[in-house]
């Protein structure tokens, strides 16, 4: 039986500065050196060692275009972990600590790919309720509902043998609301929709959303949601 090498994830996740450019890769965006290094509050060269660890690890991935390396989270399964291992302790007092700790990207931000936060829990509640979704061996299985094309989403109609091992639809540990969010293709639909029909926009932090007036209207009307009592709450 081979044995997991946890320890070379546990050193690529032990330094702050590498943990701190990991979240700015949550994104799901590409970033340079020099961009990583501002915003872990580094040097270059130092960042450079610190990338190259997590390249090393299989977390991070570099990509050459034009003259610059720009480098990125390796896949959505990266983030969906990350994502997860801040959501390991789930007690109460921890829940609102961790909500005070994400600040402004706590109520609604983007996990890589997909919507995270309060509302992006509440929506994966609604699926359940509606049967749009069904808990099925640890995962989710999505089924058919006039709901979907509403928020943009095409269910696979012959899915291949590759997509059944990655799955169309998957639960996410949300990490400040310690509650299950969907990702995989389906989240991805769901936020790519949200963004074209302008119902939410980035606000200043790259992992920040807004949901925008005619966001707050559809998601009401679609599913029911009460967005601004979410986000105060």
């Amino acid at each position: 039986m081979t044995t997991p090498r946890f320890d070379i994830i546990g050193q690529a996740l032990s330094d702050a500065s590498r943990t701190r450019m990991l979240c700015e890769l949550m994104e799901g965006r590409s970033f340079t050196n020099k961009e990583l290094a501002s915003a872990a509050g580094i040097t270059a060269q130092t960042a450079t060692a610190h990338l190259r660890l997590l390249q090393n690890a299989g977390l991070v991935l570099a990509e050459k275009r034009g003259r610059c390396v720009f480098h990125r989270l390796a896949n959505a399964e990266v983030a969906q972990v990350l994502e997860q291992l801040a959501a390991l302790a789930p007690s109460s007092h921890l829940h609102l600590a961790q909500r005070r700790k994400a600040g402004d990207i706590a109520q609604l931000r983007s996990c890589y790919d997909h919507l995270a936060g309060p509302v992006a829990v509440a929506m994966t509640g609604q699926f359940l309720d509606r049967g749009m979704l069904v808990e099925e061996n640890g995962g989710f299985r999505a089924c058919g509902h006039e709901i979907w094309p509403k928020l943009g989403v095409s269910l696979p109609q012959n899915p291949s043998a590759a997509a059944r091992r990655q799955p169309f639809a998957r639960p996410c540990m949300d990490w400040t609301e310690r509650r299950l969010h969907v990702s995989g293709p389906l989240g991805k639909q769901i936020l790519t929709h949200s963004f074209d029909q302008g119902w939410v926009r980035r606000n200043s932090h790259k992992r920040g959303l807004q949901i925008t007036g005619l966001g707050l209207r559809a998601f009401e009307q679609v599913l029911g949601l009460r967005c601004e009592a979410l986000i105060d709450a």
